[in-house]
């Protein structure tokens, strides 16, 4: 098998099952109880907690457990405008977020809030110049994501924090899903932050928001104890020990793992752009780690199930997409709906290695010819 969909998700770190196993057996307790099994996994949440917030230099209560990027997403969102809302009702994103961004957006368009959409340049990139001149008064909320989770376009975070700074009414939510444990981050003018365990090789089920000290949010769940006013529920302290042993371990090593996958990102390019019909819709603004390209005219989903035959995995788009629609982030760049209809997304791991690249260059060139004799 070659297993080339690690944007969608990752196999599981050994090391952070381990993790989980051992907590879940050992430490059966609910950490709201008074007792001192209780008591136990309190401690434990709170090593964890502590580590989390070592990694990303945020302040230990600045962290919020959630179910994942989705929800972290949905409680930033909604949760700022919701709060806020006597402020203004103006937001700004970008056309290349996810699908858990977008929803929540437009739920809250019913409400009456505005969405603005900040310009692009041709990689895919924010216009700096266009974001500074769209931003108003009544802007209480910009929600950008770190890494498109298509293309793999790199979005200036910091540079964007820099100027929202001076917007003291004005809020910065980043969506670091595909950042996390890929590239470095600097939280130091973002207000909130959303990620996943699962990205970095935890376990599913478990996700973070970062929400800076001094912001405020109006809760999606209400009703009981929890490690912070701002989302109730029995901590899954199994789950938050897994997650922070898998941040550790996935910001190990970083540039080394990025120069790595760097250089299988240009092995792939190498070959496949030497293939008549097949576009590399990535650029020199993108992550290695996301290789998006499209064989025209062969639909997205054909050619993705050709490779499965041979045991070979990718996607077509982000897993989070409704199935059988196009790309619209290959849309939105390209301007090309035959690219955006047969899009195919390769995402690398550090631990993909160089006979899984062969394999599948050789399953691609036999799907290709079979396609193309279709």
């Amino acid at each position: 098998m070659v297993y080339l969909d690690y944007s969608a998700t990752t196999p599981v770190n050994k090391e952070v099952l381990d993790s989980f196993s051992k907590v879940s057996l050992d430490f059966i307790g609910n950490s709201n109880s008074l007792h001192s099994l209780g008591v136990k996994n309190t401690k434990l949440i709170d090593e964890a907690t502590r580590q989390i917030a070592d990694i990303l230099n945020v302040k230990e209560n600045e962290i919020i457990y959630t179910s994942g990027s989705s929800e972290s997403n949905n409680l930033a969102i909604k949760g700022i405008c919701l709060k806020y809302k006597n402020r203004g009702k103006h937001i700004i994103t970008t056309n290349f977020e996810h699908s858990s961004v977008f929803g929540p957006l437009e739920y809250l368009k019913k409400l009456g809030f505005e969405v603005t959409i900040v310009n692009s340049d041709k990689y895919g990139q924010i216009d700096i110049e266009h974001l500074k001149s769209i931003i108003r008064d009544d802007t209480i909320l910009v929600t950008i994501n770190a890494i498109n989770s298509e293309i793999g376009i790199k979005q200036p975070i910091e540079e964007i924090g820099e100027i929202l700074k001076n917007y003291k009414k004005c809020f910065y939510h980043v969506d670091l899903t595909q950042a996390i444990g890929k590239i470095n981050v600097d939280l130091t003018n973002v207000d909130l932050a959303s990620f996943s365990a699962h990205k970095i090789y935890g376990l599913k089920g478990i996700g973070c928001l970062i929400k800076k000290e001094k912001v405020l949010l109006e809760p999606l769940i209400h009703g009981g104890k929890s490690t912070t006013d701002f989302r109730s529920g029995t901590p899954a302290h199994p789950l938050i020990v897994s997650m922070s042993k898998a941040l550790r371990l996935a910001v190990q090593d970083l540039d080394k793992k990025y120069e790595y996958i760097a250089s299988l990102n240009k092995q792939l390019i190498d070959v496949l752009e030497k293939y008549d019909g097949v576009s590399i819709n990535s650029n020199d603004k993108c992550i290695p780690h996301i290789l998006n390209i499209s064989v025209v005219p062969v639909k997205a989903e054909t050619f993705m199930h050709a490779l499965e035959k041979y045991e070979v995995y990718v996607s077509t788009k982000s897993a989070c997409s409704i199935e059988g629609s196009l790309s619209e982030s290959v849309l939105l760049l390209t301007n090309e709906i035959t690219k955006a209809k047969s899009s195919v997304r390769i995402s690398l791991s550090h631990l993909t290695t160089q006979s899984e690249i062969e394999e599948f260059l050789k399953a691609f060139d036999k799907c290709y010819k079979e396609l193309k004799k279709i």
